[in-house]
């Protein structure tokens, strides 16, 4: 059996994130979301969201990666969000049959603006 080989990167809020006062934390939630929409331009993610209803509250956000995992630390290093401290980019490699996982063009929003307008 043939496998496809995918790089995950798991976004995970530290214990000890600092706080930001709301507007602050608005405008690099942005920030975060404007890198990440950057990223699936470039082509190097190919799918990408947040978690709810989850039973571990510091488990934020999860990505689909179409470059290695090095790449992928790179690329997550100079995520606005994780530079701040209020996430760490967990990256590894994910196995899956061949073809049995597809990624469609889908555009991302690039703020918090974008996503309301789409309720």
């Amino acid at each position: 059996m043939r496998f496809d080989q995918h790089t995950m990167v798991l976004l995970v809020r530290p214990g000890d994130a600092p706080e930001l006062p709301r507007d602050a934390a608005d405008l690099l939630e942005d920030a975060h979301l404007a890198h990440q929409a950057g990223l699936v331009e470039q082509g190097a993610v190919l799918a990408a969201g947040p978690f709810v209803d989850h039973d571990d509250e510091q488990i934020r956000g999860i990505a689909v990666l179409s470059v290695d995992p090095e790449m992928a630390r790179e690329l997550y290093h100079n995520d606005p969000a994780v530079r701040a401290g209020q996430l760490i980019a967990h990256v590894f490699s994910w196995m899956v049959p061949e073809g049995n996982v597809r990624f469609e063009n889908v555009p991302v929003p690039r703020s918090m603006l974008e996503v309301a307008a789409g309720d």
